[in-house]
């Protein structure tokens, strides 16, 4: 009897599988905090004799490395995947046993790399799960521009015909098991659900259902902005990725606060943007502990730049460093817990700035005040409507751009609140006068603003 567990990681999306029968397991697209991994092999009470990758990750650090000097397993990474370490090599069509009658067989799936490589899981000769990685994703694809931009055509082709071979090989009751495409931004587009098979996707996903032609074009059209920090992931992954150490960081108190402040260090509160906005340490950036923290932190932090996580317990912290891990940002240059009053030298007062919604908005603009409505959505969702006489920066580009933010007071909006709220805190640093507005997009039109849509 075979078991597949599925390890969920929301913050970026991506999920990592265990995999195996009543003796051992193989675990697939491993995270980089890997004792979750353990903890899930004794739960089973198996021993995780294989670590397998479907390809060299780019949006996050893989703890297969670790994993399998831990365990003793074999590492299977693709063969043609270039990596400074001792692996084993897989190419199309290996095979090996992890468990009485229960193989894994490897697929060749280019596309999302030009290595990729997906695994069919068979129990006694028969297809149950399907492993797709970055190939075959719910109702889309991986992206195919993540290696190299001339590569990009000729990989989105490839990856076409790579969902063919698994829809031709595999039976439609076949779970497909993808590691991308649940908010990760290695998906070429985003779709809904969580589960899916073969043969819902034979009949759902444009690889499946377009012509050659028209899908290329398609995904080629519908490409998102590249995270900064993917360009640090591919040669983190290729090298082998150090252990991680979890241990809490260093506590700063207010003075030592400050000092990192003056020094050009990143402070980061963890708390939630309603409480960021009621006060907070001036200077300090407001990235929510349960929102997409290490896409967006790792995505505008300059590659490098020391940070201290501030947050209302050790636990939230603890959650944070964690999560950050997983994209190289291995360990926090400090950390305090507790709220304003405790971060702040004594004499000095919190900063702060408000919040509102779009009919706040409305009303500023028909009392004919002169604002600066600052949209720091992505392009493609502006695409689809945005507030007349808006100013466009995307929240990932806004660091480097706020020289370019009218003066005047800022009302800033993404499509939920959450976006708004990190890049509130960038102009507030600056001290810039901003209003976060806290909202959902679509209550700007029945504010009564005048939505443009091109």
């Amino acid at each position: 009897m075979f078991f597949v567990d599925t390890l969920a990681f929301e913050g970026l999306g991506n999920r990592s599988y265990l995999a195996g029968g009543d003796g051992a397991a193989v675990v697939i697209d491993p995270p980089r905090d890997i004792d979750q991994v353990i903890t899930a092999a004794a739960r089973r009470g198996v021993r995780i004799a294989y670590v397998a990758e479907t390809h060299l990750h780019n949006d996050y650090v893989t703890g297969g490395l670790e994993l399998a000097r831990v365990t003793g397993a074999a590492y299977l990474v693709p063969a043609a995947a270039k990596v400074a370490f001792t692996r084993t090599p897989v190419a199309d069509g290996d095979t090996v046993t992890v468990d009485d009658g229960l193989v894994l067989r490897a697929i060749a799936t280019p596309g999302h790399t030009p290595h990729h490589t997906s695994y069919a899981l068979e129990d006694d000769g028969r297809a149950v799960a399907a492993f797709t990685g970055g190939s075959l994703l719910i109702g889309t694809v991986g992206r195919p521009d993540l290696v190299e931009p001339r590569l990009t055509e000729q990989l989105a082709r490839a990856q076409y015909a790579s969902a063919h071979r698994l829809a031709g090989e595999l039976d439609d009751e076949v779970p497909v098991l993808p590691t991308h495409g649940f908010g990760s931004f290695c998906s070429s587009s985003q779709a809904e659900g969580d589960a899916t098979t073969i043969g819902k996707e034979r009949t759902a996903n444009d690889a499946l259902t377009l012509d050659v032609d028209t899908f290329v074009a398609r995904t080629l059209a519908g490409l998102e902005d590249v995270p900064a920090y993917y360009a640090h992931m591919g040669p983190a992954n290729a090298a082998g990725p150090a252990p991680v150490d979890l241990t809490p960081p260093e506590r700063a108190d207010a003075r030592q606060i400050a000092e990192r402040l003056a020094a050009g260090e990143w402070v980061v509160d963890l708390r939630s943007r309603v409480a960021f906005a009621a006060g907070h340490v001036a200077g300090s950036f407001n990235f929510e502990g349960d929102g997409k923290l290490a896409t967006y932190l790792a995505w505008l932090i300059p590659w490098g730049k020391p940070v201290t996580l501030l947050a209302g317990t050790p636990e939230r912290i603890a959650d944070a460093q964690r999560e950050l891990t997983r994209v190289g940002i291995d360990r926090p240059a400090a950390a305090a817990t507790g709220g304003p009053a405790d971060w702040i030298r004594e004499g000095e007062e919190p900063a702060a700035f408000p919040r509102a919604a779009f009919a706040d908005l409305a009303a500023a603009r028909g009392r004919g005040e002169e604002v600066v409505v600052l949209d720091v959505r992505r392009a493609s969702e502006r695409a689809g409507g945005h507030v007349e006489d808006s100013v466009h920066i995307p929240v990932h580009e806004l660091h480097g751009r706020i020289g370019e933010v009218p003066p005047g007071t800022v009302w800033v909006h993404c499509a939920g609140g959450m976006r708004a709220a990190i890049a509130a805190s960038l102009l507030d640093a600056v001290g810039r006068q901003v209003v976060a507005v806290d909202d959902g997009f679509e209550a700007a039109v029945d504010a009564g603003l005048t939505v443009t849509r091109s």
